[in-house]
Parts: structure tokens; C-alpha cells; sequence
């Protein structure tokens, strides 16, 4: 686990010497920042931080409440960790950033100290590694350690260029920036009329454009988020970043390569944001499983298999036709690939994909696709997508050198009885909910051990908050566009081994 938390800070544990406690001091005089767990009876330490350790607690899960600092903005208020505990008693100088209760009282967990033209940080939460890994605590200690100035103090104007139907992703876009603070929706976009008209009923504050040109134009517009078929994309991007807007994409950035690495050098040149809405990256699911691999139960992973699909017609609208969508493996598989790429690190050294048109002959879009792909160390996956498999695979399947996770899609039906309606059948896409993990571990001596690992809480608008706290604080983002580049190379690889019969492909 990373304990890296900002450059130039120096971490401190134990007890200190009088000369270890004058550099820290020095060192953040000189504008540096210092992170201190801080040790009982330690009085160079106190002399540092200001702080010292009133209890020791056990390791438990304890309740972590962030006070009302600004560095708490767009973070959850209350958390859960588990962790060893010290509750501190703090000096007149000293700003207490977090408390924990206990047994009804709130005590101080966690303390800030300015020395000079930095600051001293002191965690009661003794377990750094949990600290590291933590959604709320590690950017909040990262903050506390490096304020940041806000560069406004206003919202910052959301656009939607391809608003869409109803429910569709312009809706989800305009309800993450009417609940994300620091967003607001003011336009959106479609040459539909009557799709303006109706989000004008979603949110009747916004204004209206009858396209990407028109929204670039919108002074109020700050960031503009594109929601429209893939093949349109790039072009579109690339206008809005000319016209000096931060652009979020929908999956895929776009089709080609070359494209995306034009996308990410327009923003350059522009000084602007550009990202891409990897939704599923705060899957619930997705979270734990990612949890339960770095937390090291399964080893060193070496295979990875995902799927999506079932035995069903096709939409009958753009998703399904090539020369729009790009073809059927730049739709699910932009979740998939970035998925896989996110647990290995890095792109795929070669890739293969064989693709089948079978049964459904009114799609341009092939019926099942298999997309292999192999790292440099022989580390390989396999995404499936399709839609004349009767009997679903596995969502996921991940061997590593000391067991396996698997966890399969369950079947989305709700039944009700309506008032002169009778009894009404309701089915929803298998996909739309997150799975149990189950994990099975080997031990040497017992052999195999299950247990089974539910969704991780449900995070709210991830992507929307870090892109407010991107632009507003400096915080880094959570999907840099030279990642989803990296999936776009590996899509259009897959797309043309597919065509091409199953063709290796070298991406170098």
C-alpha cells in the first residue's frame, strides 16, 4: 500500500529525539509538511504538534467526523475506518480537524498545527495504510497537509451537449451537478427540440441550444459534457476545448487513437480539462473487488475474465449500428477494458478478438465478441460481450497466486399488483446491479476457504465531486485522459482483429 501523501512531506512515527522534532519543526517553517502518528509520553513530540495522546484505544471500526474546516468540502462528513485509535488533547494553537465518539462524547482524532509557513498534521488514526486507502480520509489528511486556495468561489456552469431521452445520460449528468457542490447545470444541448423541451421540464433553469456550436458560445458554460454517439466524439471535443471550455466525454473518448492523442494535446494548448465519464469505475461491485485485491487475499492476480450479455435482440438503435457506435466493442467494453487496465496498471502488450454474426442480421454490430489480451509478463485477460449466450458467464473472474473471485449476475425482476391493472411484471438490465464476490482462498494444510463479499457502499456522484475538487482545488483527477487513450488503443485494436479473423495485434 501507498503511503504517499504529497511531495515534500515527511511521515513520523514514535517517539521523538529532541534533534529529530527540530528538523520536523524546520522543515515545515520552511513551508514544508509534516504527518506525525504521535507516540505516549513523548514530550518533543508535543512540543512539535502541539498535541498529545490522552487514550489508547483497540484496533476496531471507529466512526471518524470531519469538523468544519474547508478542507471538508465535497467529502462525506462521517466515515467508518478501522484502525488503531489515540484520542488527543490539543494546545490553544492547535485547530482540531476530526473527532471520533465515544461513548456519546467526541474527542479529537485528528489535529492541525501551522508552524511557520507549514503544517504539522497529527493522526490519531494510527494505521496509515487504512488511512492511504480510505475514499474520505486520505484526500482530506492530503489537504489538511497542502491547503489548497479555491480558485472560485461561484459554481462552476454545467452544459450537455446530446441531452438525450429521458432518464438518459443527460438527465444523470444534470442531476450529479444539481447535487454536487460546486456544479451547476445551466445548458444543455440536442437537435431535438423537444428533447430541449423536456429538459427544460427536468430543470427548468437551464437554457437551451440546438447545438455544440451554440453551447461553445455560452459564456456561463464552464464545462461541457458530451453525450452524444461516439463517432462525434472527437470533432466535438475538439471544439469545445478551441472555445476554451474543461470537456468531460462519454465512454469511449472516441474511435481512433490518433483522435484521442488530439483531444488530450488540444486541451494541453488550451489549458483545459479533459476527461472521460468511466461511471463504472464507483460501481459498487467494481469497489470491492478492487478492495479485496489490493488487500492482497487472492496474491499476485494473472487472469482476468469479465463478461456482459445474454441471449436477447439487440437495440434496434444507434448502440447496435457500426458506423455510429464504432461497433459493439466500444460500448460495454469502455467499462470492461478500463477496468482491466486499472487492476494491471498499464495497456496490454498484444490483443486478439475473434467476433460472431450469427443470428442477428438486422445489426451491423456483431452478436458476441471475446477480446484476449496479454501484458509483457504473460499476464493476460479475456472481456465478453454478447448476445446469443443463453446462460450468463460470470461478471467476473480473477485468479491470483493464492485463490480466485468470481461473482455472477442475478436475474432483475420486480413484480406488483396495480389497482385495475392486476399483477405487472417489471425487468431491468442484468447489469445495472452490483454482484456478490465470492472468494475462495488456498491454505496450505485446510485447502479451500470461502467467503462471500457484498458491495462495497454506494459512493455517490464519484466522478462529478472529483471533477469539482480537479478544477476548484488541484486535486488530481480520477480519470486522466492519457488512461482512457489506453483503452480506445485497445478497443480499435479489438475491433480491427475481429475483422481481420482473429488477428494478434502488437500495440508496442
Amino acid at each position: 500500500m501507498s503511503l504517499d501523501f504529497g511531495d515534500d512531506v515527511i511521515i513520523s512515527g514514535g517517539p521523538l529525539d529532541a534533534d529529530e522534532a527540530g528538523r520536523l519543526e524546520q522543515h515545515a517553517r520552511n513551508g514544508g509538511a509534516v504527518l506525525v502518528v504521535p507516540a505516549p509520553d513523548d514530550p518533543h513530540g508535543t512540543s512539535l504538534t502541539g498535541v498529545c495522546v490522552e487514550r489508547r484505544l483497540p484496533d476496531t471500526e471507529w466512526f471518524v467526523t470531519l469538523t468544519d474546516v474547508a478542507e471538508a468540502v465535497r467529502l462525506d462528513g462521517e466515515v467508518p475506518v478501522t484502525s488503531p485509535l489515540f484520542t488527543l488533547r490539543t494546545q490553544d494553537d492547535v485547530e482540531i480537524a476530526a473527532t471520533t465518539s465515544i461513548r456519546f462524547e467526541h474527542l479529537p482524532t485528528i489535529a492541525v498545527r501551522t508552524v511557520g509557513r507549514g503544517r504539522v498534521v497529527t493522526l490519531g488514526i494510527t494505521d496509515l495504510a487504512a488511512i492511504a486507502a480510505h475514499s474520505t480520509l486520505a484526500p482530506f489528511v492530503r489537504r489538511l497537509l497542502r491547503p489548497a486556495t479555491p480558485t472560485r468561489t461561484t459554481d462552476l456552469g454545467v452544459g450537455v451537449v446530446g441531452y438525450g431521452p429521458f432518464g438518459g445520460m443527460g438527465y444523470l449528468h444534470g442531476l450529479a451537478a444539481t447535487e454536487t457542490e460546486g456544479l451547476a447545470l445551466v445548458a444543455a444541448a440536442d437537435s431535438a427540440a423537444e428533447r430541449i423541451d423536456a429538459a427544460r421540464q427536468d430543470f427548468p433553469d437551464l437554457v437551451g441550444h440546438d447545438g455544440a456550436a451554440s453551447l461553445a458560445a455560452d459564456p456561463d458554460v464552464d464545462i461541457a459534457i458530451i453525450a452524444t454517439p461516439p463517432v462525434f466524439h472527437a470533432e466535438i471535443a475538439l471544439q469545445l476545448l478551441r472555445a476554451g471550455k474543461h470537456v468531460v466525454i462519454e465512454k469511449p473518448m472516441c474511435l481512433d487513437p490518433a483522435d484521442a492523442g488530439e483531444i488530450i494535446a488540444t486541451a494541453a494548448a488550451n489549458g483545459r480539462t479533459v476527461t472521460v465519464h468511466q461511471s463504472r469505475r464507483w460501481d459498487r461491485d467494481w469497489l470491492s473487488l478492487r478492495r479485496v485485491i489490493g488487500n492482497g487475499e487472492i496474491g499476485d492476480v494473472f487472469n482476468v475474465e469479465t463478461f456482459v450479455g445474454g441471449f436477447e435482440h439487440p437495440c434496434r438503435a444507434w448502440h447496435s449500428e457500426e458506423s455510429i457506435s464504432g461497433g459493439a466493442i466500444y460500448d460495454w467494453g469502455s467499462h470492461h477494458v478500463d477496468w482491466i487496465i486499472q487492476l494491471y496498471g498499464s495497456a496490454p502488450a498484444r490483443v486478439m478478438c475473434s467476433s460472431h454474426t450469427r443470428v442477428w442480421h438486422d445489426s451491423s454490430n456483431a452478436d458476441q465478441l471475446s477480446l484476449w489480451m496479454q501484458w509483457a509478463d504473460g499476464r493476460e485477460a479475456t472481456f465478453r460481450q454478447s448476445d446469443v449466450c443463453a446462460i450468463r458467464r460470470p461478471k467476473f473472474h480473477v485468479e491470483g497466486t493464492r485463490g480466485t473471485i468470481e461473482g455472477h449476475y442475478r436475474p432483475l425482476r420486480t413484480d406488483d399488483v396495480v389497482a385495475g391493472r392486476g399483477h405487472v411484471e417489471r425487468l431491468s438490465h442484468h447489469a445495472e446491479a452490483p454482484v456478490d464476490l465470492r472468494v475462495a482462498t488456498y491454505e496450505g494444510g485446510v485447502g479451500i476457504r470461502e467467503t462471500t463479499v457484498a458491495p462495497a457502499p454506494h459512493p455517490g456522484w464519484g466522478f462529478h465531486r472529483n471533477l469539482a475538487n480537479h478544477l476548484l482545488l488541484g486535486e488530481p483527477l480520477a480519470v486522466r485522459p492519457e488512461q482512457s487513450r489506453d483503452v480506445v488503443r485497445v478497443l480499435e485494436a479489438g475491433h480491427r482483429s475481429g475483422r481481420n479473423g482473429a488477428e494478434l495485434i502488437e500495440l508496442g
